[in-house]
């Protein structure tokens, strides 16, 4: 698993950014109309999904975890799709597939951190972007009456924070391949 995060640190990186950049438009721009918050999301999720399940797909030959990726990167596709070709979504269905979209997504990340967690150190940081992302599409279930406009603060400091969070575990996931590269076949991180 460690060499399938070490190959796809681009796919972190990329997945981090695009979640920042989400998150600072949409706290710049907290007036936002519904329907442009709307293709905010469906672009940030297509695009994330798609190069999550791109990653998976290209390292499924040299890791048995590949599918955890896939699965998240399909996560993000379907919302993204959903978004796309139902725009005219009321406000509470949006927050709700926003909500269940991060629901989603963290219990992968969660899994995917403890399926890390004898493999590698650092994995944390995936367990964190996981809660925290659970954390909210749960809030976001028991609240989905707030209003759109309230919840884009909250939607934006989410995605500020998972993208900060991810593009941290793509940094060490990239210092993990090259640190595997350097090692004797079978080494890992916590067997040195």
């Amino acid at each position: 698993m460690n060499e399938l995060l070490s190959k796809s640190w681009r796919s972190l990186a990329l997945r981090g950014f695009i979640s920042l950049v989400f998150g600072i438009l949409a706290a710049f721009w907290p007036g936002i109309t519904l329907l442009w918050l709307l293709v905010m999301f469906a672009a940030y999720a297509l695009i994330q999904g798609v190069a999550s399940a791109v990653a998976a797909v290209q390292n499924r030959k040299t890791n048995g975890d590949w599918w955890l990726m896939l699965l998240w990167g399909l996560v993000g596709i379907g919302a993204g799709v959903i978004a796309f070709m139902l725009p005219n979504l009321t406000a509470v269905v949006l927050v709700l597939v926003i909500g269940a979209t991060a629901l989603g997504s963290g219990i992968v990340d969660m899994v995917m951190s403890v399926r890390l967690r004898k493999v590698i150190r650092g994995e944390v940081l995936l367990f964190l972007n996981g809660l925290i992302s659970v954390a909210f599409g749960v809030f976001v279930f028991f609240f989905p009456g707030a209003g759109a406009l309230a919840l884009v603060w909250l939607i934006a400091m989410y995605a500020i924070v998972s993208g900060l969070l991810l593009l941290a575990l793509a940094w060490r996931a990239k210092k993990w391949g090259t640190d595997y590269e350097e090692w004797p076949h079978g080494l890992t991180h916590k067997s040195l």
